[in-house]
């Protein structure tokens, strides 16, 4: 057996985490690859159509990001803010905040659950310590980022904040929870590309991972324009924070419908193959 670490005089060399495949030889000399992003997705077999499959947590992980991409979207939308009021507006970010959660906890638990049992037994946690995983980071990194975002815009709901606390306990949790974001999709894209970069257009890993990672420096640079200001509480470029936060969630909404067909692929790769003989 090659274990391939992916890390050559490019990336440096790295263990532990950072393996993101392992190479098997068999004794013919043929090579079968585990990749640890492709073993967490098909740890089960695919139940359901790509499209309806309320009985798998994979649909329900990319369901769920959608719904809650999609309230971001919408929330950043000034012709829907101007219709709903500043009130409403707050609420549509806040519940989408808990569908991110939702999903991300699913996601979190998908990683850990694809993880070695020998290794790792996590059998009835709901949390637990896997920090050898590269996408044990990745899940976890990105769960710890929605709590962020439910306080941000949980507290945005409320009414006369001062300036100081919408900056503390709404722009501050916000840019944390953008930093999150942004550090769990390196790591996933990382993951899906065995390094750094990679150019591999016909991997739906390959375009969720690239739309999650756009969205994500767009969120961060909505962080940026989001800023309030402790003493004034004025926001440094609220137009601008709209805009990227719509390009973000739209990104992100991209991402997660692309996972639905990313579930199914190995089911239809081997009815089509069945079909072929």
């Amino acid at each position: 057996m090659r274990t391939h670490h992916r890390h050559d005089h490019h990336h440096g060399r790295g263990a532990g985490a950072a393996v993101t495949f392992v190479d098997h030889v068999g004794p013919h000399g043929a090579v079968v690859r585990w990749g640890s992003r492709r073993h967490r997705k098909h740890q089960r077999p695919a139940t359901g159509s790509t499209w309806w499959a309320p009985h798998a947590r994979g649909w329900w992980i990319a369901v769920l990001f959608a719904v809650g991409s999609a309230l971001f979207a919408v929330g950043s939308i000034p012709a829907y803010s101007d219709a709903v009021g500043a009130r409403w507006d707050t609420v549509t970010y806040f519940v989408g905040s808990l569908f991110f959660t939702s999903a991300s906890f699913l996601a979190y638990r998908e990683a850990v659950d694809a993880a070695p049992a020998a290794r790792y037994p996590a059998h009835g946690r709901v949390l637990v310590w896997q920090p050898g995983r590269i996408d044990w980071w990745a899940t976890a990194v990105q769960l710890v980022g929605t709590v962020y975002f439910n306080v941000s815009t949980g507290v945005a709901m409320g009414a006369d904040l001062s300036a100081a606390t919408a900056h503390q306990h709404v722009w501050r949790p916000d840019a944390i929870g953008s930093v999150c974001f942004l550090v769990s999709s390196v790591l996933a894209w990382y993951e899906a590309c065995h390094g750094w970069a990679a150019w591999r257009p016909a991997s739906w890993a390959w375009w969720i991972t690239l739309a999650n990672l756009v969205g994500s420096v767009a969120f961060g640079v909505s962080a940026v324009a989001g800023y309030v200001d402790p003493v004034t509480g004025q926001v440094r470029n609220a137009a601008g924070a709209d805009a990227t936060t719509l390009i973000g969630a739209i990104c992100f909404l991209v991402g997660a419908v692309l996972l639905l067909p990313e579930r199914t692929e190995e089911t239809r790769a081997a009815q089509a193959e069945a079909a072929s003989r």
